[in-house]
């Protein structure tokens, strides 16, 4: 599938107009449902190889944030052979109460994926969770990016920040 293609999928299964509210708390007149767009196995498939053009010669792992990331962080782990790991929203208080499952180490070098990018909230505390256990954050790659401050969130924090598509990519104007 084309990038162009993709982008057109994506729209297709996921782009819907209205009033809603976002994580942020910000207000929009469109919605990009990520929940309709990863569950589309073509498309889902066809990100999780860009995700692995993402990959370095240095990265051992690829992570990413309950619930939108996880199906991303599968694909793009079976597209490029590299494990991935899922981290938690909130610290699980059973079993071994880890803010993360898989395995994450102080020596790892991470490539994050993200769904949707607004103000970048969301991989931010990802990132930063991630950082803390003393691994490196190589990059945070989002599906889409809202234009509405992600990039200058997550690069002011020291994290390099690339995405697949722009609103402007999807043909989304406002």
């Amino acid at each position: 599938m084309t990038k162009t293609d993709l982008a057109r999928r994506i729209r297709e299964a996921a782009y819907l107009e209205g009033d809603f509210t976002l994580r942020s708390g910000r207000k929009s007149k469109y919605y990009l449902d990520k929940y309709l767009f990863e569950v589309q196995p073509d498309i889902l498939l066809a990100l999780g190889e860009m995700f692995a053009g993402f990959v370095r010669p240095t990265t051992t792992l690829i992570a990413g944030a309950e619930l939108g990331g996880v199906a991303l962080a599968a694909a793009a782990s079976m597209a490029s052979g590299k494990p991935f790991v899922i981290i938690r929203n909130a610290k699980k208080d059973y079993g071994t109460s880890k803010p993360y499952e898989g395995k994450l180490t102080d020596g790892d070098s991470v490539l994050l994926v993200e769904d949707i990018a607004t103000t970048g909230g969301q991989v931010l505390e990802a990132a930063k969770l991630i950082a803390s256990i003393g691994a490196k954050v190589e990059r945070i790659v989002a599906v889409i990016d809202r234009q509405e401050g992600a990039r200058e969130n997550i690069e002011g924090a020291g994290f390099g920040f690339e995405a697949l598509f722009t609103k402007a990519d999807l043909g989304i104007a406002s």
